[in-house]
């Protein structure tokens, strides 16, 4: 089966949304953000479903739409806490290739500047240190490619990712 799909796991702040559309721009496939696909269906802010629903319904959404994602030869942000969702993982393998950005935890906390109004899945009490101790371990199990993002730019990224892709699909 054709894996036409590049579909880009990560921590929240790892750069799924950004890379993402200029890789869709460098391979000329249409970009979609399954945050966006969420906020549209619901009419709300990540936050705000977080904050009505809680987290376990928010993830139940977030499923939904994945799940639901029937698209081909598309770029695929996803959102960092669609991890973990082996239903939704599966669903996305199906057609795509799991691209896993990988950067430290020093580097998200910097990045991340919104925490508590961002729409990351987390129970209350939960610290930033916490997501990322428990998702580090999924995304690397779920990925078919890991690209190391530490001190390099977008254009870095993409190249290597579409190098790692071509590979890949050989």
């Amino acid at each position: 089966m054709n894996k036409s799909n590049i579909v880009l796991v990560g921590m929240p702040g790892a750069g799924k949304s950004t890379v993402g559309v200029v890789l869709a721009k460098s391979v000329g496939k249409p970009f979609v953000d399954t945050d966006l696909l969420i906020q549209q269906r619901y009419g709300m802010l990540l936050q705000q479903i977080i904050d009505k629903y809680g987290i376990k319904k928010f993830l139940e959404m977030e499923e939904k739409v994945v799940t639901e994602l029937d698209v081909k030869d598309h770029v695929i942000a996803t959102g960092g806490s669609v991890i973990y969702s082996d239903s939704a993982l599966n669903r996305l393998k199906r057609n795509g290739i799991i691209v896993y950005l990988k950067l430290t935890f020093n580097e998200i906390e910097k990045r991340i500047k919104d925490f508590k109004s961002r729409g990351i899945a987390k129970e209350k009490g939960t610290t930033l240190l916490d997501v990322y101790n428990e998702r580090v371990p999924l995304y690397e199990k779920h990925a078919d490619v890991t690209i190391i993002c530490s001190n390099k730019n977008i254009e870095d990224i993409v190249f290597e990712i579409k190098e790692n892709i071509d590979t890949h699909c050989k």
